[in-house]
Protein backbone atom coordinates (compact mmCIF):
# COMPACT_ATOMS: atom_id res chain seq x y z
CA UNK A 1 0.00 0.00 0.00
CA UNK A 2 1.37 3.37 -0.97
CA UNK A 3 0.56 6.28 1.32
CA UNK A 4 -0.03 9.54 -0.56
CA UNK A 5 0.01 12.01 2.29
CA UNK A 6 -1.02 12.64 5.86
CA UNK A 7 -4.76 12.54 5.12
CA UNK A 8 -4.43 9.16 3.39
CA UNK A 9 -2.27 7.85 6.24
CA UNK A 10 -4.83 8.91 8.85
CA UNK A 11 -7.62 7.27 6.85
CA UNK A 12 -5.67 4.00 6.55
CA UNK A 13 -4.79 3.99 10.26
CA UNK A 14 -8.41 4.65 11.23
CA UNK A 15 -9.63 1.77 9.06
CA UNK A 16 -6.95 -0.56 10.43
CA UNK A 17 -7.73 0.39 14.05
CA UNK A 18 -11.43 -0.32 13.47
CA UNK A 19 -10.57 -3.78 12.12
CA UNK A 20 -7.99 -4.50 14.83
CA UNK A 21 -10.21 -3.44 17.73
CA UNK A 22 -13.58 -4.54 16.44
CA UNK A 23 -13.38 -7.48 14.05
CA UNK A 24 -10.25 -9.57 14.33
CA UNK A 25 -10.38 -12.65 16.59
CA UNK A 26 -8.59 -12.49 19.93
CA UNK A 27 -7.03 -15.60 21.47
CA UNK A 28 -7.81 -14.44 25.00
CA UNK A 29 -11.52 -14.22 24.07
CA UNK A 30 -11.80 -17.71 22.54
CA UNK A 31 -11.34 -16.32 19.00
CA UNK A 32 -14.20 -13.81 19.44
CA UNK A 33 -13.75 -10.15 18.50
CA UNK A 34 -13.78 -7.52 21.25
CA UNK A 35 -17.20 -6.20 20.20
CA UNK A 36 -18.79 -9.68 20.31
CA UNK A 37 -22.18 -9.64 22.03
CA UNK A 38 -22.47 -12.63 24.37
CA UNK A 39 -26.27 -12.56 24.02
CA UNK A 40 -26.27 -12.45 20.21
CA UNK A 41 -28.01 -15.18 18.22
CA UNK A 42 -25.58 -17.45 16.38
CA UNK A 43 -26.22 -17.27 12.62
CA UNK A 44 -26.93 -20.53 10.76
CA UNK A 45 -23.93 -22.28 9.26
CA UNK A 46 -25.58 -22.58 5.85
CA UNK A 47 -25.66 -19.78 3.36
CA UNK A 48 -23.26 -17.71 1.37
CA UNK A 49 -20.16 -16.24 2.97
CA UNK A 50 -19.34 -12.69 1.96
CA UNK A 51 -15.94 -11.04 2.05
CA UNK A 52 -15.34 -7.42 2.95
CA UNK A 53 -12.02 -5.98 1.88
CA UNK A 54 -10.24 -3.74 4.36
CA UNK A 55 -7.34 -1.47 3.40
CA UNK A 56 -7.70 -2.14 -0.30
CA UNK A 57 -7.67 -5.92 0.13
CA UNK A 58 -4.66 -6.20 2.46
CA UNK A 59 -7.06 -7.54 5.10
CA UNK A 60 -10.26 -9.50 4.49
CA UNK A 61 -13.21 -9.89 6.85
CA UNK A 62 -15.76 -12.66 6.32
CA UNK A 63 -19.39 -12.92 7.44
CA UNK A 64 -22.56 -14.79 6.51
CA UNK A 65 -24.82 -13.08 4.00
CA UNK A 66 -28.21 -12.08 5.41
Amino acid sequence: MLIYGERHLRSALTEYAAHYNGHRPHQSRAQRPPDHDEQAVVPPLEGRVERRRVLGGLINEYHRAA
